[in-house]
């Protein structure tokens, strides 16, 4: 599902560089829900967007869902990021003047997709996301937990392989957040998904199957969760990295 090899990430340059992935190598073969943690500034969200193809590397290789693609052109590496990968961010972004069928919608539309399967399947993802019933509300008259399962519906809609998801609880209080951690791992296991979430939260890591640390821009191991609790994914973590 998901490989980095030696993926090198360098913004800046002179005494102003910083270096945000330093040969980091990661593997995900499986469908599944996992967490990528580490704290502020470990290169963690610089390799989801690396995975997404929100960026490009300096050096190394990427590959996800079956395709390599840190060799894409611009032209591919938008298709891959219509129809071979979902991703969720903190902030939602969602069309403030748009309904949320018409948010799950839009990726269709500007693919040119039939208006009758695009309909239908925008409205059976609402469904199955529990906010059909505020199919026709836009987003300022929605809840935060609300908003992101319609986020949640966009990225879903061409049945990608990988989910990618960046702080997805960031801006929701801790019963949404639990509501929606519970949900991605549901969804990988019935939809036969990759869902991979960054995170800083061991709460949220203990809904994941399984947890990669990341520190300095490489990932320094990773760990099962099954049986552990909070406590106890906290405690993995830091033997992880180091601490």
């Amino acid at each position: 599902m998901i490989r980095a090899m030696g993926v090198h990430k360098t913004y800046g340059q002179g005494d102003g560089a910083v270096r945000a992935l330093r040969g980091l190598d990661l593997e995900i073969d499986e469908a599944g829900f996992f967490a990528i943690m580490g704290p502020s500034g470990s290169g963690k969200t610089t390799l989801l967007h690396l995975l997404a193809g929100l960026d490009r590397p300096d050096g190394g290789e990427i590959h996800v869902a079956g395709k390599r693609i840190d060799t894409l052109s611009e032209r591919e590496l938008t298709m891959f990021r219509r129809e071979d990968v979902g991703i969720v961010f903190q902030q939602f972004n969602l069309i403030p003047t748009m309904t949320a069928l018409q948010n799950v919608e839009l990726p269709g539309v500007l693919a040119k997709r039939d208006g009758a399967w695009l309909r239908s399947r925008a409205s059976g993802l609402l469904e199955r996301l529990g906010v059909d019933d505020r199919a026709a509300h836009r987003p300022d008259a929605m809840s935060g937990g609300e908003q992101q399962r319609v986020a949640i519906a966009r990225a879903m809609l061409f049945e990608p392989r990988v989910i990618l998801a960046d702080e997805p609880t960031g801006n929701l209080d801790s019963d949404s957040s639990r509501a929606l951690w519970g949900l991605l791992a549901e969804l990988s296991r019935e939809r036969g998904m990759s869902v991979v979430m960054v995170t800083h939260e061991p709460a949220a890591a203990t809904h994941c199957s399984r947890v990669f640390a990341v520190q300095d821009g490489v990932c320094t191991g990773s760990f099962a969760t099954e049986s552990l609790d909070e406590s106890g994914v906290a405690a993995e973590y830091q033997r992880a990295v180091g601490a």
